[in-house]
C-alpha cells in the first residue's frame, strides 16, 4: 500500500509538472501553448569599426530554386539574417537552371501552349526575378541585397564569375564568356572570379583567365568557397589588385552545412561607410575586404593588422619587480584568434581576455596564426612597444 501511495504521488507530481509546461492561449479557449517553445534568434556577430569604417558581414555567392539551389529567395534572405549577415548577393546561374523543367511540368495545362521545359539560353526566363524577390524580402530584415548573376562555364578551363551590382541579368548572356563578362561590366557590374581551384589539379591560371585578368575585367576573387581555401590566391589577389572574398556558394541550407556542425558560415567582411549599394560597391573596388571561413581570416597585410588591432585591446595590468610588464589582451569581437609568441599557439577566444608578459624593453611581438596575408610569410606579425 505504501508503495502504491508513493507511486501515485510521483505520478501526480509528474502530471502537474507536465501541465505547467503549457499555458492557455489568449484567444482560443480550447487551445494550450507550450511554454518552453523557443523562437529562433539572430546570431549577432560583433566586430568593432576599423579605420572609421563599419564592418559589414556579407555573402556574395548564393543560390536558390531559380537556378540550382534548394530553397526560395525569401528563405535565403531570412537565413542570412539569422546567421548575422548584413549583406547578401543573389547570384543565380545564367546558364544552369536545373529546376526549370520541373516548374513547367508542375504548371502543365497552365503554361502557354507550346512552351517547353528547355532549360537553355533560349528559354524565356525572367532572370531578374530572384533578385527582386530577394530584395523585397530583405526589407523586413534590414539586409542589403546586391543584385547579381553567375556566368557559368567549364570550371577546368574557363571558370565561373559572379557579376555583382547588375542592372539587367537578361542582357548579360553571350556564347563568348568574355563578351558575357563585358556585357555585365557595361552595366556597371563588379566581377568576381569564383572558386578558382574547383575541379582542378592545381591553381595554375588557364588561357582564358590570363586573358580576362590582363584586360582588367576582374575586380575580385574568392579566396575561400565553402570548405575550400586557396592560400596562394591571397598573393594573386594582391598582384592583380583584386578584393578578397569568402562565400558559402550555398545551395542547400547553412543550417545543414554550417550551424548543425557548430560552424559559422563563410563571410566577406566589407569595410564601408554605410550599408547602401553605392558604399558597398565603393568598398569592394577599393579592396577594403577580408575573407572569413571556418575561423581563418585572409586579406592584405595592413588591413589585416588594422582589423586585428581594432578587435583586440592591450591593457597594462602590472609593472613587475623584475622589469617586465604584465599585459592583458582583451578580445572585443565575436571572432577567435590564435596567437604565437614564439612557442606554442595561444588561443584568444571571442569576448575573452588573457594575460601575457612583455619583455623588459617594453616590446611585444607575435604572429596571428589564423590570419593569412600575401607573400611567403603567410601570417601577420604584430610588433608593439609599451
Amino acid at each position: 500500500m505504501k508503495r502504491l501511495l508513493t507511486l501515485s504521488v510521483a505520478l501526480m507530481a509528474t502530471m502537474g509538472a507536465s501541465a505547467q509546461l503549457y499555458y492557455q492561449d489568449a484567444t482560443n479557449v480550447d487551445m494550450a501553448r507550450h511554454s518552453m517553445r523557443k523562437e529562433a534568434h539572430r546570431r549577432e556577430i560583433i566586430i568593432p569599426n576599423v579605420n572609421g569604417y563599419k564592418v559589414y558581414k556579407a555573402d556574395l555567392h548564393t543560390h536558390t530554386i531559380y537556378s540550382d539551389g534548394s530553397v526560395t529567395p525569401e528563405y535565403r534572405v531570412r537565413e542570412a539574417w539569422m546567421d548575422g549577415l548584413d549583406v547578401m548577393a543573389c547570384t543565380e546561374h545564367i546558364e544552369y537552371r536545373r529546376w526549370e523543367g520541373q516548374f513547367l511540368q508542375f504548371l502543365e495545362g497552365h503554361h502557354p501552349e507550346g512552351a517547353k521545359a528547355s532549360g537553355n539560353k533560349d528559354a524565356k526566363v525572367n532572370f531578374n526575378l530572384a533578385n527582386k524577390l530577394s530584395a523585397d524580402a530583405a526589407v523586413s530584415y534590414g539586409i542589403t541585397i546586391i543584385p547579381g548573376a553567375e556566368i557559368t562555364r567549364t570550371p577546368e578551363t574557363i571558370g565561373h564569375y559572379n557579376a555583382l551590382f547588375v542592372q539587367d541579368v537578361g542582357t548579360i548572356w553571350d556564347e563568348d564568356p568574355e563578351k558575357a563578362i563585358r556585357n555585365a561590366r557595361e552595366q556597371g557590374a563588379v566581377i568576381m572570379h569564383n572558386h578558382p581551384g574547383w575541379r582542378r589539379k592545381n591553381l595554375q591560371m588557364q588561357e582564358f583567365e590570363n586573358k580576362v585578368y590582363a584586360a582588367d575585367l576582374i575586380d575580385g576573387v574568392e579566396i575561400m568557397n565553402g570548405s575550400e581555401f586557396y592560400p596562394s590566391v591571397v598573393s594573386r589577389a594582391k598582384e592583380h589588385g583584386l578584393f578578397m572574398s569568402a562565400n558559402t556558394d550555398i545551395h542547400s541550407t547553412t543550417a545543414m552545412d554550417y550551424v548543425s556542425v557548430g560552424q559559422r558560415r563563410n563571410m566577406t567582411f566589407i569595410l564601408a561607410k554605410d550599408q547602401t549599394l553605392p558604399s558597398l560597391k565603393e568598398a569592394l573596388l577599393a579592396r577594403r575586404t577580408l575573407a572569413y571561413s571556418f575561423g581563418a581570416i585572409a586579406g592584405d597585410e595592413q588591413l589585416i593588422k588594422d582589423f586585428f588591432m581594432a578587435c583586440v585591446e592591450f591593457q597594462v595590468v602590472n609593472k613587475n619587480a623584475n622589469g617586465t610588464t604584465t599585459m592583458r589582451l582583451v578580445n572585443k569581437s565575436s571572432l577567435d584568434y590564435v596567437l604565437r609568441f614564439g612557442g606554442n599557439p595561444v588561443p584568444l577566444n571571442a569576448f575573452s581576455s588573457r594575460n601575457v608578459t612583455v619583455a623588459k624593453d617594453g616590446s611585444i611581438k607575435f604572429t596571428v596564426e589564423n590570419m593569412w596575408i600575401p607573400g611567403e610569410q603567410q601570417h601577420p606579425e604584430i610588433k608593439l612597444k609599451f
